[in-house]
């Protein structure tokens, strides 16, 4: 199985296939279609779920801090924002206090869906962890971080 990774950088492995960034994605793919099939279940999308969770453990974060933290645009995270509010799962004042932030907050509803939907995205999370060795969990939580920060501008 380990025949072609490179050990050496600049010297690329013989299979694409092998390379570490390949299969990161590939894992992140895997992951990602077993979000959207388990929330589809909830009527709701990977961005939509990931808003809800940070918002229960931060609320009052703009649109900016949400983007960032869902990984989409702007744009996108205000398209999320303003269908949370019209499913009635956040509110968010009509105006700004100052600048342009709107603090959003989960509402009793946006409560009760994440609570509904969060048993079926940490099954996800349980497949996922199940893969490897309990002992190796840790290092693979601390090289992901690395990872993150060796490419982060």
């Amino acid at each position: 199985m380990n025949k072609s990774v490179p050990t050496d950088p600049s010297r690329p492995a013989d299979d694409v296939t092998r390379h570490v960034g390949y299969q990161l994605k590939r894992a992140q793919a895997a992951l990602r279609g077993a979000m959207d099939k388990a929330l589809r279940e909830h009527g709701l999308t990977v961005p939509q779920y990931s808003t809800l969770e940070l918002l229960a453990l931060r609320p009052g974060m703009s649109n900016a801090d949400l983007a960032r933290a869902t990984f989409v645009t702007r744009q996108s995270g205000n398209v999320v924002l303003r269908g949370l509010q019209e499913a009635g799962l956040i509110t968010r004042p009509a105006t700004a206090d100052h600048g342009r932030s709107r603090p959003a907050h989960l509402t009793a509803e946006g409560h009760t869906r994440l609570a509904a939907v969060q048993a079926a995205v940490y099954a996800v999370e349980q497949r996922m962890v199940e893969a490897i060795p309990p002992q190796r969990v840790e290092a693979l939580l601390i090289d992901l971080d690395r990872i993150a920060a060796a490419l982060e501008d």
